[in-house]
This record gives structure tokens, C-alpha cells and sequence, in this order.
């Protein structure tokens, strides 16, 4: 089990190793194992539900629970570069039309994983790809 500063130590290193500059917060009201603001350009994590999230994928992956934290946090970077190369109308996602809305956040979410992707190193790419499998299959099923 991975505890808030194991968390806050692997984030810490791999904002350093990619030169991000994004704030992070534990919340532990989350529902989410992680998630970025970017009005607040910040990631917030829930070390309850990463553990949780890393037993419902890691027998799929095989890889250690730090690597599963990275894995979550390229995703996370992904969000951060996308709104930093495309500026996006969020007002879309607040006062537009159910297919508006839908078409920009399928979007972000597309973009997220794709930027996040360019920055795994290559011994986690299947890793990466197969949690973005796993992903589709679990928000299908909540």
C-alpha cells in the first residue's frame, strides 16, 4: 500500500524529471485516484482510491505500484500539456449543447492520453496503453 508521502514523493520526481510546473494537493474527497484543474493548474490525488485503482488494474499490467502511480500521472500531464497547447472553450462544457459538450470533453480526454503518452518512457508504454484499455472498460462499468 502506497501512503500520501510515497505519492507526493513519486509526483514530486516525475514533475522534476519532465520540468512541469504544476502544483499537486492530496484530497482526500476525491472520487477519483487523480485529477487536474486546470483553472488552479493542479493535481489532486486520493491515495485511497489510487490503491484501490491499482488493485483493480495492476493484475493486468504487472507493474510495481510506483510505476502504476506514473502511470496515472502521465495521464494527469496529458490534461496539463492539453490545455496548454489548445486552448479550449471550457464555457462549452458549462452552457453548450449535450453533443457540444460531448464532442470537447471526448476530445481533452483523447488528448490527454495521447500528450501524456509522449512521456512515458518506453519500458511503460504497453503499460500505459493497456490502462487506457482497462480505463474504457471501467468507466463503462460504473
Amino acid at each position: 500500500m502506497l501512503y500520501i508521502w510515497d505519492i507526493e514523493k513519486i509526483i514530486e520526481n516525475s514533475l522534476a524529471e519532465h520540468e512541469l510546473d504544476i502544483n499537486y494537493e492530496f484530497n482526500n474527497q476525491l472520487p477519483a485516484p487523480m485529477s487536474y484543474n486546470v483553472s488552479l493548474n493542479t493535481i489532486r490525488f486520493n491515495y485511497l482510491e489510487i490503491n484501490g485503482y491499482i488493485a483493480k488494474v495492476n493484475f493486468k499490467i504487472r507493474e510495481t505500484d510506483e510505476d502504476c502511480v506514473k502511470l496515472l500521472l502521465y495521464r494527469q500531464f496529458g490534461y496539463y500539456l492539453d490545455f496548454k497547447k489548445n486552448k479550449h472553450d471550457l464555457r462549452v462544457i458549462k452552457y453548450g449543447e449535450d453533443d457540444e459538450k460531448e464532442q470537447l470533453l471526448a476530445l481533452i480526454e483523447k488528448n490527454s492520453w495521447e500528450y501524456g503518452r509522449n512521456l512515458v518512457p518506453k519500458h511503460l508504454v504497453n503499460s500505459y496503453d493497456k490502462v487506457r484499455e482497462l480505463d474504457k472498460i471501467l468507466l463503462k462499468n460504473n
